[in-house]
């Protein structure tokens, strides 16, 4: 090995040792710090206490509003994934005029339709409803945003199961919802698992709608809430930061391994005609 080669692969080694250190410290502190009496914006090794996790579930709306972002998201992640898996089948089967430019207008309103630009209007329009302070319409607004995403990259996964498939289950007296139930959907599962867990991780960490949306703090999800733990001075109340950030951490991964350990994820079809 020459010297140009050792040096290459030791600067290689170093680039992905910094890139590691990069993500895995700030895990090893949302790890180490819910344990700390004393915890800081360093890593160190803990003091270890309960304590914190005491003051975390004595705060009024901590718990309320992971159960706020629970139900959010829920209605968000429900309505995304039912809607758009089943208007990208009408999208993959029925042949109609412009249908690709469609598709490419919808994945273009999908980043303005609850960007900042669209903010003004979509408050408006829920506060003549009477919907501001409403979970539900909360979670609707969300899925609006999500939906030309989720159909797009769903429209792939439907192409990929073969017509030759529900020819088959016509044949056999097959109404059109058991073909889609009972065809179509099994093959694409994989698609389905992955925009589920998109749209509940998009749900999940929005912070701008429920902002606007739900001014009731007794309403707000966590991500909301997390800006406002602060201490008597002002500043980030990291005695319950560290506990209501692992604890905001938790459905989102627990979701991810359940999904992936049962139906797996891809972003490709599955089966080939």
């Amino acid at each position: 090995m020459t010297f140009r080669q050792m040096l290459r692969r030791s600067l290689y080694t170093v680039l992905i040792a910094a890139i590691l250190a990069f993500f895995a410290i700030p895990m090893l502190w949302l790890a180490s710090a819910p344990f700390d009496s004393d915890p800081g914006l360093g890593l160190r090794w803990p003091d270890w206490t309960l304590d914190n996790w005491r003051i975390t579930f004595e705060h009024p709306y901590a718990l309320g509003s992971l159960l706020n972002s629970l139900v959010l998201s829920s209605v968000a992640t429900l309505v995304t994934t039912v809607l758009g898996t089943l208007a990208s089948y009408a999208l993959s089967r029925v042949r109609i005029p412009g249908r690709d430019a469609l598709l490419y207008v919808l994945l273009l309103l999908s980043s303005v339709v609850t960007g900042t630009a669209a903010m003004v209007p979509i408050f408006v329009m829920m506060f003549q409803l009477g919907l501001i302070n409403s979970q539900y319409a909360t979670g609707l607004v969300i899925a609006g945003g999500m939906l030309p995403a989720a159909i797009f990259i769903l429209k792939d996964f439907i192409d990929s199961v073969p017509r030759s498939y529900e020819e088959s289950a016509r044949v056999f007296g097959a109404s059109p919802g058991q073909v889609l139930l009972h065809v179509v959907l099994p093959v694409a599962r994989p698609g389905i698992a992955t925009i589920l867990v998109w749209a509940f991780v998009q749900a999940w960490g929005n912070f701008l709608l429920p902002f606007l949306l739900l001014r009731d703090v007794s309403q707000q999800p966590a991500a909301v809430l997390l800006r406002t733990l602060k201490d008597e001075g002002g500043s980030a109340n990291l005695t319950v930061i560290p506990v209501f950030s692992l604890l905001y951490a938790i459905p989102v991964v627990a979701l991810y391994l359940f999904v992936s350990k049962r139906y797996g994820f891809r972003f490709y079809g599955g089966i080939k005609a």
